[in-house]
């Protein structure tokens, strides 16, 4: 499988596994089939509801491709980089700092979407507006997705996002919050000097050491947040990171 190093918020490379073509390709396809499926069932009460003349299906039925239309600008913030499609195969949209894409770059990749899959094209060449040789424009995102080093769509070079392969990496959490004990007293209040993309990312790096065990990356990254909070700990670095990530969520959820 292709990796990835990834400079994350704490100058610190970590490998992430890069989702193979077959992936996405399938991803894409049951997600296509869940757009087909919610317009057919819309279709369908429509045809119950309205059997005589009117303009009012059509008028819903408009409204209601607009789900569609956001469906994966919507899913992707709502699933943490993830729509239905690509949680069956499970793959996630991250940033290229490997923590969690912000609201404008999940904007930025739906808006290519139209680049990197322009429907509009095979309905334009269908119709006789634009000549068959056109169709070229219809596999613009797959190949790009080919040919670039990190298996990018346009939307993805442009957003600065990746999409990695979460089956192997098990300890991957969408979210910074952790399960704390009722009696818990926090350690370093200035964790708070941490952004949430930093505590994302840790979290993260936290479930790579223990899954590689690579205890090194949990020593420099130790290291590196001590220095940078100014926070002096004879913890054991893997203690310290997963106190320093208890302690973020002692006081945002305080």
């Amino acid at each position: 499988m292709s990796l990835v190093k990834l400079d994350t918020g704490f100058n610190i490379e970590i490998d992430f596994p890069i989702t193979p073509f077959h992936k996405r390709l399938f991803a894409w396809a049951i997600d296509l089939v869940v757009m087909f499926a919610y317009m057919w069932i819309v279709q369908k009460l429509l045809g119950l509801l309205y059997s005589g003349p009117s303009l009012v299906p059509t008028i819903i039925a408009v409204i209601a491709q607009v789900p569609v239309l956001f469906y994966h600008l919507v899913s992707e913030v709502a699933m943490n980089g993830q729509s239905i499609g690509k949680k069956a195969m499970n793959i996630q949209v991250i940033a290229l700092d490997g923590g969690q894409p912000s609201i404008s770059q999940y904007l930025i990749r739906w808006m290519f979407r139209s680049i990197d899959f322009p429907v509009i094209v095979f309905a334009a060449v269908v119709t006789g507006q634009l000549p068959w040789w056109c169709m070229a424009f219809l596999f613009s995102g797959i190949g790009c997705v080919i040919i670039t080093e990190h298996s990018q769509r346009v939307g993805d070079l442009v957003a600065g996002t990746i999409i990695i392969d979460k089956k192997n990496r098990t300890s991957w959490q969408d979210t910074v919050f952790t399960e704390l004990e009722s009696s818990y007293q926090p350690m370093f209040p200035q964790v708070m000097l941490l952004s949430d993309k930093d505590v994302n990312t840790l979290k993260s790096i936290i479930g790579s050491v223990k899954k590689s065990r690579n205890f090194d990356l949990s020593m420099r990254i130790a290291e590196r947040i001590k220095s940078k909070l100014g926070i002096h700990s004879d913890l054991d670095s893997l203690d310290f990171l997963e106190t320093l990530l208890k302690d973020y969520n002692y006081y945002t959820i305080a």
